[in-house]
């Protein structure tokens, strides 16, 4: 039986941002250094708390994205990675975070927040491994966000959210490269592709690289869940040991 003098734990509410891009051929995160306490000068993942009782934590997400990376709403794709509400992960009290994965091609540099000293992109490899100083529980929500990444990548289109409108398939197969963190046979790679009908369709022109001869251009496809899958597979790359 609860007693008539319960009083129910005060509660702050947060959202946690993964945002990742591709940034010369390697997956990259957007951290920022905070410029107060707790963990003053520790990196951390751009975020922060509900601003009122009005405030959705969608609304909140995108807000944060437009603050922290000038990202519009419909810019980026955007879908809850899990909720962090382990008691003593936060010094300043009991704070439960919404996790979100965010992904768009070609983000900007970013501008620091009002409590952050600056903010930057980071190779991922380079946040998690030994000696990058991660504030709060951050290193767990980021290892997976991006695990959340690669497992998508096998079953869904998110890859093409790491691309421009349109992309060759030698740049669809860096998203994978990338984010996988593994080398891929380019044919096995572009049979692969062509297999799942509706994920890629041809734009009808071709771009020239510097060298050789021009590559076709695609653009994604409206099929979103792939069949067959695009299994991971492939040689890993030596920055892979980091996200074990």
């Amino acid at each position: 039986m609860v007693e008539d003098s319960w009083v129910p734990p005060s509660v702050l509410l947060a959202v946690d941002l993964v945002i990742l891009t591709l940034r010369g051929s390697r997956l990259h995160l957007l951290m920022v250094e905070r410029g107060i306490q707790p963990y003053r000068g520790d990196f951390a993942l751009p975020g922060g708390f509900l601003r009122d009782d009005e405030e959705g934590i969608v609304a909140a997400a995108h807000r944060e994205l437009a603050e922290e990376a000038g990202l519009a709403a419909g810019t980026v794709h955007l879908e809850q990675l899990g909720v962090y509400g382990e008691p003593g992960r936060d010094p300043r009290g009991r704070v439960v975070s919404v996790a979100h994965l965010a992904i768009a091609p070609r983000l900007p540099e970013p501008v620091a927040g009002t409590d952050a000293a600056q903010a930057g992109w980071w190779p991922v490899d380079q946040v998690l491994a030994d000696g990058f100083r991660v504030a709060f529980d951050h290193r767990r929500i980021i290892v997976d966000g991006v695990e959340m990444a690669r497992a998508k990548l096998e079953h869904s289109s998110l890859a093409t959210a790491f691309c421009a409108s349109t992309f060759t398939i030698s740049e669809l197969q860096q998203v994978y490269e990338a984010v996988w963190g593994v080398r891929l046979d380019p044919r096995n790679f572009y049979r692969k592709v062509h297999r799942v009908e509706g994920f890629i369709v041809p734009e009808g022109s071709s771009r020239k690289p510097g060298t050789g001869r021009p590559a076709k251009l695609f653009r994604a496809g409206t099929q979103v869940s792939l069949y067959p899958p695009i299994v991971r597979s492939g040689e890993p790359l030596m920055s892979e040991r980091t996200l074990e």
